[in-house]
């Protein structure tokens, strides 16, 4: 029997299963590197990546257009279904997610498979990233993947959601978390979307400090005492999340999984059109400074 992957998975340990004797042991590896504002990850993929590991686009494949629902949209099930598919992945697969390091964007990846119906114990993210692999000796290829066509049934739902009126009510009667960088949070700067500052209510937490300076995540035991700090335990019923357009928020949702202070039957809520969504609206309140 395998043994389950849990939300995070180390370098070495991902690098035993890739050569596992048995091929339907091994998992599908998805390169999902990406960086706000370019230049795209295609690019470095092309150039070297881990053996068998399939790129997909956040932007195209793991989204629908920008528009009224955020610079990120939720994917249309049959576009998320053929990314998927094409990339090798089947009813029953093991997946792993990687970006370049901090698994912020892994994170969105690892949402969307649990969104799409897989279940946790099959859906993982590389710690460290492919950073992290490189720095642990394992092997690169620029060769490219031509996997076998999956044929997985993508079935949303599997995770919660929220829209603005409920990110709205989780502000005033819950606990909502802020994923973007503090100075994003406090109003000081807006690269990208209309308006800045934040939800009222939302309490700040870059998704950036879920990880130590070496891009590996921090040990549970430590992310569990920053999500109490933030009012945020295993006893608070209502948590919601979100970020600039709903790919870094999906790191929290992730961590506090792997923290033990949520399990995986009860996951943060995400807000998927997140900060690009609610800013894009002139009645929607933003407030600014440190204080929720």
């Amino acid at each position: 029997m395998v043994a389950p992957m849990v939300p995070l998975i180390p370098p070495h340990e991902l690098a035993a299963l890739l050569t596992a004797d048995d091929p339907a042991h091994r998992p599908v590896v998805l390169d999902v590197r990406h960086r706000l504002g370019g230049p795209p990850g295609r690019p470095d993929h092309d150039a070297a990546h881990l053996p068998g590991a399939v790129f997909l686009d956040i932007d195209t494949d793991l989204s629908d257009p920008p528009g009224p629902a955020g610079r990120h949209p939720l994917p249309a099930a049959d576009r998320l279904q053929a990314a998927l598919r094409g990339a090798g992945v089947r009813d029953g697969s093991r997946v792993v997610a990687h970006d370049d390091g901090n698994g912020s964007v892994a994170a969105r990846a690892w949402w969307l498979l649990r969104w799409a119906g897989l279940p946790a114990d099959r859906v993982a993210v590389l710690d460290g990233g492919y950073a992290g692999w490189v720095a642990a000796g394992l092997p690169t290829t620029a060769e490219p993947s031509r996997p076998e066509p999956g044929d997985v049934t993508v079935r949303p739902g599997g995770m919660p959601v929220v829209d603005a009126d409920g990110a709205a009510e989780l502000g005033r009667t819950g606990v909502l978390l802020d994923a973007r960088a503090a100075a994003r949070y406090r109003g000081e700067v807006e690269p990208v979307d209309p308006r800045a500052g934040h939800i009222p209510g939302a309490r700040n937490a870059p998704a950036t400090e879920l990880v130590g300076p070496d891009g590996h995540w921090l040990p549970p035991q430590v992310l569990a005492q920053r999500f109490a700090g933030l009012g945020f335990g295993a006893d608070v019923a209502d948590v919601g999340a979100y970020c600039g357009s709903g790919v870094t928020a999906a790191a929290l949702v992730l961590a506090a999984e792997y923290a033990g202070v949520r399990p995986p039957s009860r996951p943060i809520a995400l807000y998927t059109g997140s900060w690009s969504n609610w800013s894009a609206d002139p009645q929607r309140p933003a407030a600014t400074g440190a204080a929720p």
